[in-house]
């Protein structure tokens, strides 16, 4: 079982390595790299490239730990234990399986996807880390463990929103997925637009990263509104010459709300334009 990336997915050479080591360690794969680098889409590559199902936990701010393991609704059992209903009696008919249980008791060995672990609180964490240390959980409430008869393939994401503890990372595989070079973002393109114009992506390429590179920018555009943008400029039909700007950062790119995604990056590319044009 090795990861090569796919027809749809370009990896570099430096995350097949990860992703083949995580794998053979059976260690949960932590990805961080900038949003919009793939992280998430990651994880349903290697599903597709292992022929493996795909169980995904989307972590929210609200996300607790033990929502993963499983859940026990007790106001649902009073209730009906008030209106004498027989399923009160069975105490697993007011049980939630979780994303972990999920995973654990799969027929297949799938992957596990924790999505952006760095939103939810800093404790998130933590309280994980026996469980997926040794793959196993008790549910109190009817008395039973829930094992995985094999470990998983754990894809956990996070976008350095917060640290995460020195006791979780140990216990993971890391990797940074690094911005694409423009050769790597080139391959990128030739999956998502096959047959695109050459000349078009090289003008918009060198847009694209000096816009990156625009001091003060509050955030840089990603490789998903890289793809937006262009997809955008072949819709348009938009002429070269509109991109063969000598200084893009002395101008607003066209359709430029692909790229810049706040008030404060917009406005700074404006007052660079008038800068450049009181000068001129």
């Amino acid at each position: 079982m090795r990861f090569e990336g796919t027809s749809n997915y370009v990896a570099t050479d430096d995350l097949k390595v990860a992703v083949n080591a995580a794998v053979l360690l059976r260690r949960p794969l932590l990805v961080k790299g900038e949003p919009g680098t793939g992280k998430t889409v990651l994880a349903h590559e290697i599903a597709k490239a292992v022929n493996a199902p795909l169980i995904e936990w989307h972590v929210k701010s609200t996300t607790k730990a033990q929502q993963g393991l499983y859940e026990y609704d007790a106001v649902a059992r009073l209730r009906d234990g008030q209106l004498g209903d027989e399923r009160v009696h069975d105490i697993s008919n007011y049980i939630k399986k979780g994303k972990l249980w999920e995973a654990f008791t799969a027929p297949e060995l799938p992957v596990l996807l924790i999505d952006e672990i760095d939103k939810a609180d800093i404790e998130f964490p933590n309280d994980l880390l026996q469980e997926l240390d040794r793959m196993s959980f008790d549910v109190y409430e009817t008395k039973e463990r829930i094992a995985a008869k094999e470990r998983p393939i754990v894809v956990i994401t996070s976008n350095n929103e917060k640290e995460l503890p020195d006791a979780f990372l140990r216990r993971c595989f890391f990797h940074y997925i690094k911005f694409p070079d423009r050769d790597t973002m080139q391959a990128i393109i030739d999956v998502h637009f096959p047959g695109i114009q050459k000349t078009l992506v090289s003008k918009a390429m060198d847009v694209f990263y000096e816009v990156r590179e625009v001091p003060g920018l509050k955030k840089k555009p990603s490789t998903s509104e890289l793809l937006d943008w262009l997809k955008l400029l072949l819709n348009e039909d938009m002429p070269l010459d509109v991109l063969q700007q000598k200084d893009p950062t002395k101008a607003i790119p066209p359709l430029h709300g692909a790229l810049l995604k706040n008030e404060q990056d917009v406005m700074l590319f404006e007052r660079l334009a008038f800068m450049a044009r009181r000068q001129n």
